[in-house]
C-alpha cells in the first residue's frame, strides 16, 4: 500500500521530506487527491540518484510526463487551464536541467591542497592575437 507522509521539521535534511517541500508536494491530508508523488517513489529515486539535485530532476521529470497529456477542459461555465500546470514543470525542468548541466561541467579538484588548484585552461579571449596591428585601437 502506498504512503504519503510530511514532516515539515526535517526539510533541512536531504531526505523524503526535503524533497516534498521543494517540489512543493506537501499537501498530503487527502493524499490520494493532493500528492503527486509516494514515499516509496521519492526514496527509491533518492537511493539510485548521485545527488539531490539529480533525484529531483528526476521526479520532476516523472512528473512533466504524468501531465504531459492533459489538456484544458471547459464544461458549460467551468474552465481548467491545465497546459498551465505542464507549462510551470516545463520551466522548473528546464532549469534543473541547466544547474546540472552547468555543475557537471566543472572541473572536479576533490581534495586537493590549494596550492596544487589550477586556474581553468580555457579562457575569454585566449587566443586573440593582441600584437596584431589589426586588434589595436
Amino acid at each position: 500500500m502506498p504512503k504519503w507522509t510530511y514532516n515539515p521539521e526535517r526539510i533541512n535534511e536531504d531526505g523524503l521530506d526535503k524533497m516534498r517541500f521543494v517540489l512543493g508536494d506537501c499537501l498530503v491530508a487527502q493524499p490520494e487527491k493532493t500528492a503527486y508523488l509516494t514515499d516509496e517513489e521519492i526514496k527509491a529515486v533518492l537511493s539510485s540518484s548521485s545527488s539531490f539535485k539529480r533525484a529531483e530532476f528526476t521526479l520532476v521529470k516523472s512528473l512533466l510526463m504524468r501531465f504531459a497529456y492533459e489538456v484544458d477542459e471547459r464544461a458549460g461555465p467551468v474552465s481548467w487551464s491545465l497546459h498551465q500546470r505542464f507549462d510551470n514543470w516545463k520551466k522548473l525542468h528546464d532549469d534543473l536541467k541547466d544547474e546540472l548541466e552547468a555543475e557537471e561541467s566543472m572541473p572536479f579538484f576533490g581534495d586537493l591542497p590549494s596550492k596544487y588548484k589550477r586556474p581553468m585552461y580555457f579562457r575569454e579571449n585566449m587566443h586573440a592575437n593582441r600584437g596584431n596591428v589589426l586588434w589595436r585601437k
